[in-house]
């Protein structure tokens, strides 16, 4: 029997996969037939608690009476932080608080439409996990060297430092390094899943490279106020290299395949959900999806370590601190007094005493933040100011090389980017900043100098 026949009886598209493999299990050792089998079927559909101790049936039986458990909730609420959010994004975010597992949700003041859960979208869910509230860039994260260089050198010495950005990084869709680089992500366990076990050589290929859209490495001077013990920094000025970029296409095909999966597996009344689709963490796929999302966070970090080395190792200089943190993961924590599963799309981690870095654009300022553990946004804040216009209006509206020469003139080298990257797409990133002085405190501030982007117009989702 096939997944037709069997989903035309009556069993569910998400338990066909399980369905096929008792009928095929059943034939073979108890020498059952079609007719014999189509009969235990719908006994077992009739009443599947009777069939869970079944060596044959009973994995589809216990799958069935999980699937029977989901039933329709009142959607929950959400809480947005921030005035000046698109009516898209809270479309998306009443959606998302449909999802039947969800037990918190929570909107950020960068939030913007994105593909399911809005970007600067938090969801947290009773055992199940949304590939797709994790975003496509999954671990897409930032990260934050401080060196031993005056403030001074990036000026005197501008064409060392825009040597190194310009011969160490690589921007774009498919880029890669000439010679693959090494880090012992490589050496971790890649056939966790098929698809990392197939993507293991690209995504060797591309460590150490960045993506399109927004993503960028640049260096720029940090302002920090006062001492910080926890930042490991006298008050004072310094160079600082900044960088924002994840997983690259190792990271989207582990979406692109899951997501499909979980779209499969929906349960009946839920297909309007689309890809909001979740896996349970108590199937196979769910833990496949996590033990592939947890690599490519592994993987996303060490992208950043790469860059970081080659370019400091071509300035001379050593890193005095660093800040980094992820904005598109899922993590395991305690809300609302059990465990529950976090969703954060473009969304900074932000419990207590947490640092992390929040960027605006190229033009405008990113900050060192710590977390005040928030419960209201689970922890969480904003992954930066946020986008105000699409990157179709951006190239209608603006000529990247007037605006090009504008940053110039304030100070900004911009060595690569497009027009869909411009200051004027973002929001005001002092006002989101202030929007949200109940979830970080400000440690220190990061002023752009000398940015590279991808200039091709490729596009990322946030």
């Amino acid at each position: 029997m096939n997944r037709r026949q069997l989903e035309k009886l009556g069993i569910p598209a998400a338990c066909a996969k399980l369905a096929v493999t008792a009928v095929a299990q059943a034939a073979s050792q108890r020498g059952l037939k079609q007719k014999q089998l189509r009969a235990v079927l719908l006994k077992l559909l009739d009443d599947p608690a009777s069939y869970v101790a079944d060596p044959d049936f009973g994995p589809l039986a216990e799958a069935l009476l999980h699937q029977a458990a989901i039933v329709p909730r009142e959607p929950i609420e959400y809480r947005t932080w921030g005035q000046d959010i698109d009516d898209g994004a809270h479309q998306q975010m009443h959606t998302a608080c449909r999802v039947p597992m969800a037990v918190g949700a929570a909107l950020m003041p960068d939030a913007h439409v994105g593909y399911g859960l809005p970007i600067g979208g938090v969801l947290a869910l009773e055992g199940a996990v949304i590939p797709y509230a994790v975003g496509v860039d999954i671990a897409c994260r930032m990260k934050l060297s401080v060196l031993d260089a005056s403030v001074e050198s990036l000026e005197q010495r501008f064409p060392v430092y825009r040597d190194a950005l310009e011969r160490e990084t690589r921007f774009g869709i498919g880029s890669q390094h000439e010679r693959p680089q090494n880090h012992p992500v490589m050496d971790q366990d890649w056939t966790v899943t098929r698809i990392t076990r197939e993507r293991k050589d690209k995504a060797w290929r591309q460590l150490g490279s960045s993506g399109s859209g927004n993503h960028f490495v640049e260096f720029g001077v940090l302002s920090v106020p006062e001492a910080d013990n926890q930042l490991g920094l006298a008050a004072g000025q310094y160079v600082a290299l900044l960088s924002h970029s994840g997983s690259r296409g190792v990271g989207a095909a582990v979406c692109d395949v899951y997501s499909k999966i979980a779209r499969r597996m929906l349960p009946e009344g839920y297909q309007d959900l689309g890809r909001l689709a979740w896996l349970s963490m108590d199937e196979p796929e769910g833990q496949e999806y996590w033990a592939a999302m947890s690599l490519m966070g592994d993987y996303a970090a060490a992208n950043h370590e790469v860059i970081h080395r080659l370019v400091t190792r071509r300035l001379g200089v050593q890193v005095l601190a660093g800040v980094e943190n992820h904005h598109n993961y899922a993590w395991q924590e305690t809300h609302y007094g059990r465990q529950v599963i976090v969703h954060r799309k473009g969304a900074t981690p932000a419990g207590t005493g947490v640092l992390g870095v929040i960027p605006g654009s190229m033009a405008d300022p990113a900050f060192v933040v710590r977390g005040r553990g928030n419960p209201a946004s689970m922890d969480s804040a904003s992954h930066g100011a946020g986008r105000c216009m699409s990157r179709r209006a951006a190239k209608a509206r603006f000529a990247w090389s007037t605006v090009r020469k504008q940053l110039a003139e304030q100070g900004i080298q911009v060595l690569s980017a497009g027009a869909d990257e411009v200051p004027g797409v973002y929001k005001n990133i002092e006002q989101v900043m202030r929007d949200q002085r109940d979830l970080v405190e400000v440690v220190a501030r990061f002023d752009p100098r000398i940015v590279k982007m991808c200039g091709d117009g490729s596009r990322a989702e946030d």
